[in-house]
């Protein structure tokens, strides 16, 4: 168990008002803690948010031996403070973690520091419909070296922002660009780690996709550029014939929590779920033969995120009627019901703070 010490900032920040966007505004205080080759984690702490101050030699910089995570708080009509499964992004964390060598964090430690700065923030999870406080976790290799190596020194950050909807238009389908060019990951690689070289590798399809007019690029197979595999932020399912099909953990996939959370909850209800290579050619066969009833994607952020169109190269795919579609709107409204503790927490998902 951490000793964590915690120093509360004397001059509080006033709370943002209005609609909230992403990411844009920042708690009051941050957890830091350290680590030194031959010591170990060391000197857990909350203290007031405040810029950093590295060498410019970090190795960080120079080398992206780094990771993050996402997660959430949410405020129930008693006022008690919810995580949502915590405990698979501590899990997740080391996973990445031993992929970028990175010292590993124990599961009850980092789901400690969490709570802990949750606590102490409380005041921050806005409670208004579609609102949370998005919590992120990273760590950063922080000794000052030019060299190829594995960090000595790093430091495990977390920062929080009380956050509206992921994107601006809330629950309303977005439309998305498969991308035939540029690939984001391969077997071997790091595509099933939360890195920062995922998303930049990720970003010149996604200006690409956006100068059509696209809201997410849609990633296909970086072998074959066949199979379908996942959007820039999101896990993606699609429903056919009946049938939810989503794309199995290959190695080059991330493996979401909310994917994960939107299976088991299908399994529950009785609906069959495939997870399996899915091609391109099965999913535009599927569109044309009036088989593919609906498409969404799946992440912390959005939670749920209905797609309205799909296009890949000069084929537009329109799904359903373009609107959210029934059974979209039945997970999402399940899974924030659990969230926010309006539903029966069945799977005991819901941590208290």
């Amino acid at each position: 168990m951490l000793n964590i010490a915690i120093n509360k900032t004397t001059t509080p920040k006033e709370k943002p008002t209005g609609a909230l966007g992403f990411g844009k505004n920042f708690t009051d205080h941050m957890f830091i803690m350290n680590y030194t080759k031959g010591i170990g984690w060391h000197n857990p702490r909350i203290e007031p948010y405040a810029n950093l101050s590295l060498s410019p030699a970090s190795m960080v910089f120079h080398y992206g031996q780094e990771m993050f995570e996402g997660l959430k708080g949410y405020k129930n009509d008693q006022g008690e403070s919810f995580l949502f499964r915590p405990e698979m992004n501590a899990r997740r964390s080391n996973t990445t973690c031993e992929r970028m060598c990175i010292p590993t964090i124990p599961e009850e430690d980092y789901v400690q520091a969490v709570r802990e700065l949750v606590r102490v923030e409380s005041d921050w999870i806005p409670t208004e419909k579609g609102t949370s406080l998005y919590i992120r976790p990273f760590i950063i290799g922080t000794e000052p070296y030019l060299g190829v190596d594995v960090s000595k020194e790093f430091l495990f950050i977390i920062i929080m922002s009380p956050s509206g909807a992921y994107y601006a238009n809330g629950l309303a389908p977005v439309d998305i660009w498969i991308e035939d060019d540029y690939v984001r990951a391969v077997k071997g690689g790091m595509g099933f780690a939360k890195t920062g070289g995922n998303y930049a590798s990720s970003l010149a399809a996604q200006l690409k996709a956006h100068d059509e007019g696209y809201a997410q690029v849609l990633w296909l197979d970086g072998v074959e550029r066949k199979y379908i595999e996942e959007v820039g932020a999101m896990n993606i399912f699609f429903k056919i014939d009946g049938t939810i099909v989503t794309p199995h953990l290959s190695g080059s996939i991330l493996p979401g929590i909310t994917r994960d959370s939107v299976i088991t909850l299908c399994k529950s209800w009785g609906m069959p779920v495939e997870e399996r290579p899915i091609s391109i050619d099965e999913l535009l066969e599927a569109q044309k033969n009036g088989t593919l009833e609906e498409v969404f994607g799946t992440g912390t952020a959005a939670v749920i995120s209905p797609v309205g169109k799909l296009r890949y190269k000069d084929d537009v795919m329109t799904i359903g009627t373009g609107e959210i579609g029934t059974f979209s709107q039945k997970v999402y409204d399940t899974l924030t019901g659990i969230q926010l503790g309006t539903e029966d927490d069945k799977f005991g998902w819901r941590t208290q703070v």
